[in-house]
């Protein structure tokens, strides 16, 4: 194998180790929930979920867990998880 490509794989490796050298700024994804599948959005700092619990809340489990999973590379304001249980104690 050629030597610059092993350094490459190297580096990759090395940049695997470290998500926080990422910042997603925008991603559509699939989530397989339990009852049907889903369309996740990332975009402008704002989630979005085709779910009907998204539609009235603007956060659903299925945002909040691709939140918790992306959290080194999604820019980090106050997450929807925090906002939600602020909301429930007042």
């Amino acid at each position: 194998m050629h030597s610059s490509l092993i350094g490459k794989i190297e580096k990759a490796r090395r940049y695997a180790q470290q998500p926080d050298r990422v910042t997603l700024t925008e991603f559509k994804a699939t989530f397989r929930g339990e009852n049907d599948n889903h369309e996740v959005a990332y975009s402008g700092g704002k989630w979005m979920c085709s779910c009907e619990f998204f539609a009235s809340w603007e956060t659903c489990c299925h945002t909040m867990a691709l939140e918790r999973i992306l959290s080194p590379m999604v820019p980090r304001a106050r997450s929807q998880e925090e906002a939600l249980t602020a909301a429930g104690s007042h």
